[in-house]
Protein backbone atom coordinates (compact mmCIF):
# COMPACT_ATOMS: atom_id res chain seq x y z
CA UNK A 1 0.00 0.00 0.00
CA UNK A 2 1.17 3.51 -0.86
CA UNK A 3 -0.41 6.84 0.01
CA UNK A 4 0.03 10.59 -0.35
CA UNK A 5 -1.57 12.81 2.31
CA UNK A 6 -1.45 16.59 2.50
CA UNK A 7 -3.42 19.67 3.48
CA UNK A 8 -3.02 23.13 1.95
CA UNK A 9 -4.36 26.45 3.20
CA UNK A 10 -5.51 27.50 -0.26
CA UNK A 11 -5.43 31.06 -1.62
CA UNK A 12 -8.28 32.75 0.25
CA UNK A 13 -8.39 31.46 3.85
CA UNK A 14 -6.39 32.96 6.71
CA UNK A 15 -5.94 29.60 8.41
CA UNK A 16 -6.22 25.91 7.60
CA UNK A 17 -9.22 24.19 9.23
CA UNK A 18 -8.70 20.86 7.43
CA UNK A 19 -6.94 18.10 9.33
CA UNK A 20 -5.98 14.53 8.46
CA UNK A 21 -4.39 11.32 9.72
CA UNK A 22 -3.02 8.52 7.56
CA UNK A 23 -1.23 5.28 8.29
CA UNK A 24 -0.72 2.07 6.34
CA UNK A 25 0.33 0.30 9.53
CA UNK A 26 -1.97 -1.62 11.88
CA UNK A 27 -3.71 0.50 14.51
CA UNK A 28 -5.78 -1.33 17.13
CA UNK A 29 -8.20 -3.55 15.21
CA UNK A 30 -7.53 -1.62 11.99
CA UNK A 31 -5.07 -2.93 9.38
CA UNK A 32 -4.62 0.69 8.15
CA UNK A 33 -6.57 3.90 8.63
CA UNK A 34 -7.20 7.20 6.84
CA UNK A 35 -9.11 10.11 8.42
CA UNK A 36 -9.91 13.50 6.89
CA UNK A 37 -11.88 16.34 8.49
CA UNK A 38 -12.97 19.83 7.46
CA UNK A 39 -13.83 22.06 10.42
CA UNK A 40 -16.67 24.54 10.59
CA UNK A 41 -17.44 27.33 13.02
CA UNK A 42 -15.73 30.56 14.02
CA UNK A 43 -12.11 31.47 13.35
CA UNK A 44 -10.77 29.19 16.10
CA UNK A 45 -13.66 26.76 16.46
CA UNK A 46 -13.39 25.10 13.04
CA UNK A 47 -9.68 24.48 13.45
CA UNK A 48 -10.26 23.11 16.95
CA UNK A 49 -13.11 20.82 15.84
CA UNK A 50 -11.29 19.11 12.97
CA UNK A 51 -8.08 18.62 14.94
CA UNK A 52 -9.89 17.34 18.03
CA UNK A 53 -12.02 14.98 15.94
CA UNK A 54 -9.12 13.39 14.07
CA UNK A 55 -6.72 13.18 17.01
CA UNK A 56 -9.36 11.85 19.43
CA UNK A 57 -10.70 9.30 16.96
CA UNK A 58 -7.19 8.07 16.11
CA UNK A 59 -6.46 7.75 19.83
CA UNK A 60 -9.71 5.88 20.45
CA UNK A 61 -9.13 3.30 17.72
CA UNK A 62 -5.53 2.78 18.82
CA UNK A 63 -6.89 1.30 22.06
CA UNK A 64 -9.49 -0.85 20.26
CA UNK A 65 -9.55 -4.63 20.57
CA UNK A 66 -11.95 -7.54 20.23
CA UNK A 67 -14.51 -5.96 17.89
CA UNK A 68 -14.92 -5.33 14.20
CA UNK A 69 -13.28 -2.18 12.80
CA UNK A 70 -16.62 -0.87 11.48
CA UNK A 71 -18.28 -1.25 14.89
CA UNK A 72 -15.28 0.38 16.55
CA UNK A 73 -15.37 3.29 14.11
CA UNK A 74 -19.09 3.83 14.68
CA UNK A 75 -18.64 3.86 18.47
CA UNK A 76 -15.59 6.11 18.23
CA UNK A 77 -17.34 8.71 16.08
CA UNK A 78 -20.33 8.66 18.43
CA UNK A 79 -18.09 9.23 21.44
CA UNK A 80 -16.09 12.05 19.87
CA UNK A 81 -19.31 13.66 18.64
CA UNK A 82 -20.62 13.77 22.20
CA UNK A 83 -17.34 15.25 23.46
CA UNK A 84 -17.25 17.95 20.78
CA UNK A 85 -20.91 18.85 21.34
CA UNK A 86 -20.34 19.18 25.10
CA UNK A 87 -17.29 21.37 24.53
CA UNK A 88 -19.24 23.61 22.16
CA UNK A 89 -22.04 24.06 24.71
CA UNK A 90 -19.67 24.97 27.55
CA UNK A 91 -17.20 27.26 25.81
CA UNK A 92 -18.48 30.40 24.10
CA UNK A 93 -15.43 30.48 21.81
CA UNK A 94 -16.31 27.01 20.49
CA UNK A 95 -20.07 27.44 20.25
CA UNK A 96 -21.49 26.21 16.93
CA UNK A 97 -18.41 24.26 15.95
CA UNK A 98 -18.47 20.98 14.05
CA UNK A 99 -16.54 19.08 11.43
CA UNK A 100 -17.07 16.92 8.41
CA UNK A 101 -15.42 13.52 8.47
CA UNK A 102 -14.56 10.93 5.84
CA UNK A 103 -12.69 7.77 6.82
CA UNK A 104 -11.32 4.73 5.03
CA UNK A 105 -9.52 1.48 5.68
CA UNK A 106 -8.78 -1.57 3.53
CA UNK A 107 -9.18 -5.14 4.72
CA UNK A 108 -9.06 -8.30 2.57
CA UNK A 109 -9.29 -6.29 -0.69
CA UNK A 110 -12.41 -4.47 0.50
CA UNK A 111 -12.49 -0.69 0.97
CA UNK A 112 -14.55 0.37 3.99
CA UNK A 113 -15.71 3.99 4.16
CA UNK A 114 -17.65 6.21 6.56
CA UNK A 115 -18.66 9.84 6.18
CA UNK A 116 -20.46 12.72 7.83
CA UNK A 117 -20.88 15.98 5.90
CA UNK A 118 -19.60 16.85 2.43
CA UNK A 119 -16.00 15.63 2.48
CA UNK A 120 -15.84 12.85 -0.07
CA UNK A 121 -14.33 9.51 -1.07
CA UNK A 122 -13.75 8.60 -4.72
CA UNK A 123 -12.44 5.56 -6.56
CA UNK A 124 -10.50 5.74 -9.81
CA UNK A 125 -10.84 2.52 -11.81
CA UNK A 126 -10.01 1.85 -15.44
CA UNK A 127 -9.63 5.58 -16.13
CA UNK A 128 -13.04 6.37 -14.65
CA UNK A 129 -13.79 8.37 -11.53
CA UNK A 130 -16.68 7.48 -9.23
CA UNK A 131 -17.81 9.17 -6.02
CA UNK A 132 -18.43 6.51 -3.37
CA UNK A 133 -19.82 8.62 -0.52
CA UNK A 134 -22.96 10.74 -0.54
CA UNK A 135 -22.77 14.36 0.56
CA UNK A 136 -24.79 15.40 3.58
CA UNK A 137 -25.51 18.83 2.16
CA UNK A 138 -28.63 20.84 1.44
CA UNK A 139 -28.08 20.90 -2.32
CA UNK A 140 -27.15 17.24 -2.80
CA UNK A 141 -30.09 16.04 -0.73
CA UNK A 142 -32.43 18.25 -2.79
CA UNK A 143 -30.88 16.89 -6.00
CA UNK A 144 -31.36 13.29 -4.85
CA UNK A 145 -35.05 14.06 -4.28
CA UNK A 146 -35.34 15.68 -7.72
CA UNK A 147 -36.04 19.11 -6.21
CA UNK A 148 -32.99 20.97 -7.51
CA UNK A 149 -30.85 21.07 -10.65
CA UNK A 150 -27.08 20.86 -10.19
CA UNK A 151 -25.50 24.10 -11.46
CA UNK A 152 -28.65 26.20 -11.03
CA UNK A 153 -28.65 29.58 -9.28
CA UNK A 154 -30.24 28.02 -6.19
CA UNK A 155 -27.56 25.31 -6.24
CA UNK A 156 -24.69 27.81 -6.07
CA UNK A 157 -26.52 29.97 -3.49
CA UNK A 158 -26.89 27.06 -1.03
CA UNK A 159 -23.88 24.95 -2.01
CA UNK A 160 -22.00 25.39 1.27
CA UNK A 161 -24.85 24.37 3.61
CA UNK A 162 -24.16 20.97 5.16
CA UNK A 163 -26.87 19.00 6.92
CA UNK A 164 -24.67 16.81 9.15
CA UNK A 165 -21.44 17.48 11.03
CA UNK A 166 -19.63 15.76 13.86
CA UNK A 167 -20.14 17.77 17.05
CA UNK A 168 -23.00 19.91 15.76
CA UNK A 169 -25.77 17.96 17.52
CA UNK A 170 -26.07 15.63 20.54
CA UNK A 171 -26.19 12.63 18.20
CA UNK A 172 -24.69 12.03 14.80
CA UNK A 173 -25.74 9.71 11.97
CA UNK A 174 -22.84 8.12 10.10
CA UNK A 175 -23.11 6.54 6.63
CA UNK A 176 -21.00 3.46 5.83
CA UNK A 177 -20.00 2.10 2.43
CA UNK A 178 -18.08 -0.89 1.08
CA UNK A 179 -16.34 -1.35 -2.27
CA UNK A 180 -14.57 -4.46 -3.57
CA UNK A 181 -11.18 -3.37 -4.84
CA UNK A 182 -9.55 -4.44 -8.09
CA UNK A 183 -5.94 -4.39 -9.27
CA UNK A 184 -5.07 -0.94 -10.60
CA UNK A 185 -7.58 0.93 -8.42
CA UNK A 186 -6.74 4.18 -6.69
CA UNK A 187 -8.99 5.78 -4.10
CA UNK A 188 -8.89 9.13 -2.40
CA UNK A 189 -10.50 11.19 0.34
CA UNK A 190 -10.81 14.97 -0.01
CA UNK A 191 -12.39 18.07 1.46
CA UNK A 192 -14.66 20.31 -0.60
CA UNK A 193 -11.73 22.65 -1.10
CA UNK A 194 -10.62 20.15 -3.74
CA UNK A 195 -13.92 18.79 -5.05
CA UNK A 196 -15.38 22.32 -5.52
CA UNK A 197 -12.30 23.59 -7.33
CA UNK A 198 -11.42 20.69 -9.65
CA UNK A 199 -14.00 19.00 -11.88
CA UNK A 200 -14.20 15.24 -12.24
CA UNK A 201 -12.79 15.22 -15.77
CA UNK A 202 -9.68 17.11 -14.66
CA UNK A 203 -9.21 14.81 -11.66
CA UNK A 204 -9.42 11.75 -13.91
CA UNK A 205 -6.94 13.28 -16.37
CA UNK A 206 -4.38 13.84 -13.61
CA UNK A 207 -4.84 10.34 -12.17
CA UNK A 208 -4.28 8.81 -15.64
CA UNK A 209 -0.80 10.30 -15.86
CA UNK A 210 2.17 7.90 -15.67
CA UNK A 211 3.76 9.67 -12.72
CA UNK A 212 4.23 8.84 -9.04
CA UNK A 213 1.40 8.90 -6.51
CA UNK A 214 2.96 11.95 -4.87
CA UNK A 215 3.09 13.80 -8.18
CA UNK A 216 -0.55 12.98 -8.89
CA UNK A 217 -1.63 14.18 -5.45
CA UNK A 218 0.37 17.39 -5.61
CA UNK A 219 -0.97 18.11 -9.10
CA UNK A 220 -4.55 17.87 -7.76
CA UNK A 221 -3.78 20.32 -4.95
CA UNK A 222 -1.95 22.66 -7.32
CA UNK A 223 -4.87 22.68 -9.74
CA UNK A 224 -7.33 23.48 -6.93
CA UNK A 225 -5.18 26.52 -6.14
CA UNK A 226 -4.78 27.48 -9.81
CA UNK A 227 -8.57 27.40 -10.13
CA UNK A 228 -8.98 29.83 -7.25
CA UNK A 229 -8.05 28.02 -4.04
CA UNK A 230 -11.15 29.45 -2.36
CA UNK A 231 -11.04 27.03 0.58
CA UNK A 232 -8.60 24.87 2.49
CA UNK A 233 -7.64 21.72 0.58
CA UNK A 234 -7.14 18.26 2.06
CA UNK A 235 -6.31 15.09 0.16
CA UNK A 236 -5.40 11.49 0.95
CA UNK A 237 -4.63 9.54 -2.24
CA UNK A 238 -4.11 5.79 -1.84
CA UNK A 239 -2.78 3.00 -4.06
CA UNK A 240 -4.11 -0.01 -2.08
CA UNK A 241 -1.95 -2.55 -3.89
CA UNK A 242 1.26 -0.58 -3.61
CA UNK A 243 2.61 -1.00 -7.13
CA UNK A 244 4.27 2.20 -8.23
CA UNK A 245 2.57 3.63 -11.32
CA UNK A 246 5.19 6.28 -11.90
CA UNK A 247 7.88 6.51 -14.51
Amino acid sequence: MQFFAKTDQGKMRKMNQDFLFATKEALGVFPNLFLLADGMGGHKAGDYASRYLVESLASYVTESSGESPVHCLDKGIERVNAELYSLSQNNVNLHGMGSTLVTAFVEDRVLFLANVGDSRAYIFRKNRLKQLTKDHSYVEEKIRRGEMVRGSKEYYTHKNYITRAVGAEKQVAVDFFEEELEEGDLFFLCSDGLSNMVDSESIAQILKEKVSLEEKGQALIDLANINGGKDNIALILVNPFGKEQGR
